[in-house]
């Protein structure tokens, strides 16, 4: 039995071996990067990296694809990894419990990889992927902000000089800009932020000034299966 044939009656034999030999790092396993990598898994890419260090927590639960109330407290790249061999028992799978930034940059060979996901929240972390995803040069797509927006049909993906609106997609042009990156696709939302409803700020909060962004479960899925299209497009060689 084939578990990826009607993919397969879409691509054709060639591109599923295609995906097969591929291997792509998603770095973040959130709620984007896990719904980047469920589909990636189903789609057969057979080689993945993932790289994340925070474990499932409870706030985790209404929006990210592998947390349940019964794998609190797992690393996330652990429980995504089980999750992708019981899609692809053949699959072949890297998990790195790492907090991606500048100092640990060196942990990772880029150049092994056919493609990258930026689906991270940091901007230093974003910034410093990006610049070595490209030195290597090897394709990189990356998720701007998902937090407290509520309509998913405002994504668009463009290089991130042509976009608008998302404030941490206006943080990323500066900031690339300074450092001289040309182009950089990403996924991003037209959506204007909303203004979350904080009457009732709970014990996720460090302290009472940490501002938790509000999320749901169908905002960050999308943004992460359109970037799982991207990255399959691309190594597809399909043009849009």
């Amino acid at each position: 039995m084939n578990q990826f044939l009607r993919t397969e009656y879409l691509f054709g034999k060639e591109i599923m071996r295609v995906f097969k030999n591929s291997r792509v790092a998603v770095f973040g396993v959130g709620g984007v990067g896990g719904h980047t990598i469920e589909a990636l898994a189903r789609s057969g890419v057979g080689n993945l990296d993932l790289i994340d260090n925070d474990v499932i927590s409870f706030s985790n639960i209404n929006r990210q694809i592998i947390a349940t109330t019964k794998n609190l407290g797992e690393y996330k790249v652990d429980v995504m990894r089980e999750r992708i061999f019981d899609i692809n028992p053949d699959a072949k799978v890297s998990v790195y419990k790492t907090f991606y930034m500048p100092d640990n940059s060196e942990q990772f060979d880029f150049s092994q990889y056919d493609y990258i996901v930026d689906a991270i929240d940091t901007v230093t972390g974003k910034i410093e992927l990006v610049i070595q995803a490209q030195k290597a040069n090897v394709p990189i797509i990356s998720s701007m902000g998902t937090g407290n927006k509520i309509n998913p049909m405002k994504f668009e993906i463009d290089d991130i000089y042509k976009t608008s609106v998302c404030p941490l997609a206006r943080v990323m042009r500066r900031e690339l800009k300074k450092r001289g990156v040309q182009k950089l696709k990403v996924v991003y939302s037209k959506e204007k932020p909303i203004s979350p409803f904080y009457d009732n700020i709970n014990c996720e909060c460090d302290s009472p000034y940490k501002i938790v962004p509000g999320s749901n479960a169908f905002v960050p899925s999308v943004a992460g299966l359109i970037i799982a299209s991207e990255v399959l497009k691309d190594l597809a060689y399909i043009k849009n």
